[in-house]
This record gives structure tokens, C-alpha cells and sequence, in this order.
């Protein structure tokens, strides 16, 4: 099989590149706005992703059997001050993939956010109605209709908390920020040098969400591929922390001690100036019996991840249900 997979030098991008090409045998497309991964397991063509003849012209000359779009523009500050560019590079960019992965019968599978929710539906679920509180959210939802409205056989994977290994960085682009991402890295990097930890506790940014494991993201996109699933599908875990709560969990499974961590508010100018949603807890349920998948505990999660850290490669796992 053939996958295109934009975004793959991102944090979820890389885990989706990695457990494709490793785990499923896939042959990748990992196409780049400027940054090269290197790697032998893909081939990686510089290409704008808002130029829609050039992005056609990718994906019709690789031809893919599917396309996931983990691409993104990953700087909330950056969105608000050029709108334009920033419509350009979701929306814009999500319908020239759509459009050419159609030509060529690709099933596309858009990775998407919890935060398309306002922070106030907690254990929302596949069928609740979105209400973004931010552009990002508002791009991301409006991405999900692109998706969904204009591919033939489209599917939406949303993520939520996303923590574990970077395959395309050697170093996380950034520490601790409004959302729950790189927030298990960051504290292991600093209590493994016996430093203390601040967790942020405000009521501005999000405070409850449901962790993912990227990697187990990428093999609920894998299985929905597999089993050509359309709609939306939540590709988290099973259940739903707090910022702190996560903090100590992590600890126990990576050994660390507890005593370091600490909490308190965001340092000042840590944070963007626009909404954030408060608790954006997910339920999945209906998307593990849909895909015949396993919902992680967050201690399994941070399981899998201590492996992937410490040895600098993925785990061997089973995650569809029942199998053998």
C-alpha cells in the first residue's frame, strides 16, 4: 500500500510516518514544506501545500492508495495576526489535498483536534456538535467539513493531549504550553536532572483533556485505512486527567520523584491572548467498537512511551482487539 502523509515532520506526523513504514510495511510519501527528516523509509518532495498545482501534481505522480493530513501550522499566535494566511494554509491546503487525492481515488483521513470544542462539552462524543472558542479550533472544524463534505470516503481523526516521542526532532520544539502536547517530555527532560517541574494550573488554558499516545494515534489512523472507515473518529485514549494529574502518573511510570513537581500559573507572556477551551475530554467509545480497537489507560500510554524514550524505538504491541 501507498499512504501520503503530510505534516511528517511534525510530532504526530513523524509517529504516523514511523508506525506506517515500520509496523504496516507501507510505502510513504512524506512531502515537506522546508525541513528534510531524513530517514529511508519515505520519499520527501518539497511542496507547498497551499499551491494547489503543485500539491496535485505530488499526489497524482505518487498515486496513493490513501493520504493523511497531519499537516499544519503549528503557531496560534501566528494564525491571528494573518488570518488569510492562515485559511490558506488549513482550509486552503486541506481542499487541494482532497481535491487530488480524488482524482486519484485516495481515501483521505484528516488528523483534527479536541479543541473544536469550546472546553465546556466534556466527554464529548463523535456526534456532539463542535463550537470552537478559537481560530485554531474554527480552521480545524472548518477542515473537518472540507473533509467530510468533499471526499468520496473522508474520515476525521480527532486527537487530544497528544504526548510521546518527536521521530523527526531530536529535541521537542517547545516545552509546556496552553494545551496538554509535550507536556509529559518536558517533565520527564527536567526531573530526570533532578530539577523541579511547574505544572500550569489557570483557568485560561486547558486544564482536562484525554491523553493520546501519538503513536497509538497513528494505529487508529492505520485501522481506519484498513478498514476504509468514513466520518469522525476519536483517536485518543480511555480516559480523561488533569494537567496534574498527568504530571504524577508520569513520574510514577518513568521514576521520577513526585516531591519536584510543582504547580502554579503560567509565566507572564507564556500564553496567546485568545480563548482557550478549559476541559476537553473526549469520549471514544464508539470509535474503539467502530474500528475493533483498544482504548489506552493513561498508564499504559506512558508505558509505551518510556519504551519508545528510552530505547529510541517503537514498542512492540498489539492494538486491534482480540487479536493474536
Amino acid at each position: 500500500m501507498r499512504v501520503y502523509v503530510t505534516g511528517g515532520t511534525g510530532l504526530v506526523g513523524s509517529n504516523v510516518a514511523k508506525v506506517l513504514a515500520e509496523r504496516h510495511r507501507v510505502t510513504l510519501c512524506t512531502p515537506v514544506h522546508r525541513h528534510r527528516p531524513g530517514g529511508a523509509f519515505s520519499v520527501s518532495p518539497v511542496v507547498e501545500l497551499t499551491d494547489r498545482s503543485t500539491v496535485r501534481e505530488s499526489i497524482v505522480e505518487f498515486a496513493p492508495h490513501a493520504v493523511v493530513h497531519c499537516a499544519i501550522l503549528n503557531d496560534l499566535t501566528a494564525l491571528y495576526a494573518d488570518r488569510k494566511a492562515a485559511w490558506d494554509a488549513y482550509v486552503g491546503a486541506t481542499r487541494n489535498v482532497v481535491d487530488a487525492a480524488e482524482e486519484v481515488e485516495a481515501k483521505v483521513v484528516l488528523v483534527s483536534t479536541d479543541w473544536v470544542f469550546d472546553g465546556t462539552q466534556r466527554d464529548a462524543d463523535e456526534d456532539t456538535p463542535p463550537n470552537p472558542i478559537n481560530l485554531y479550533g474554527v480552521l480545524k472544524l472548518a477542515c473537518e467539513l472540507v473533509v467530510t463534505e468533499r471526499s468520496r470516503h473522508g474520515a476525521v481523526a480527532r486527537i487530544s493531549g497528544v504526548n510521546g516521542v518527536h521521530w523527526a526532532r531530536s529535541e521537542m520544539p517547545r516545552v509546556q504550553d496552553a494545551g496538554f502536547g509535550y507536556l509529559v517530555a518536558a517533565l520527564v527532560d527536567t526531573l530526570r536532572s533532578d530539577r523541579p517541574f511547574t505544572v500550569w494550573e489557570s483557568p485560561l488554558i486547558n486544564m482536562v483533556a484525554t491523553p493520546s499516545l501519538a503513536s497509538d494515534c497513528a494505529e487508529k489512523i492505520w485501522r481506519i485505512i484498513e478498514v476504509d472507515g468514513e466520518g469522525v473518529f476519536h483517536c485518543c485514549g480511555a480516559e480523561s486527567v488533569t494537567r496534574h494529574e498527568l504530571a504524577l502518573m508520569a513520574a510514577e511510570v518513568f521514576d521520577l520523584d513526585p516531591s519536584l513537581i510543582r504547580r502554579g500559573p503560567p509565566s507572564a507572556g507564556a500564553l496567546p491572548p485568545v480563548p482557550i477551551p478549559h476541559n476537553t475530554s473526549l469520549d471514544a467509545r464508539l470509535t474503539a467498537a467502530k474500528l475493533g480497537v483498544d482504548l489506552l489507560p493513561v498508564a499504559e500510554q506512558l508505558r509505551r512511551f518510556r519504551v519508545q524514550l528510552d530505547a529510541g524505538r517503537l514498542e512492540d504491541i498489539v492494538t486491534v482487539a482480540g487479536a493474536s
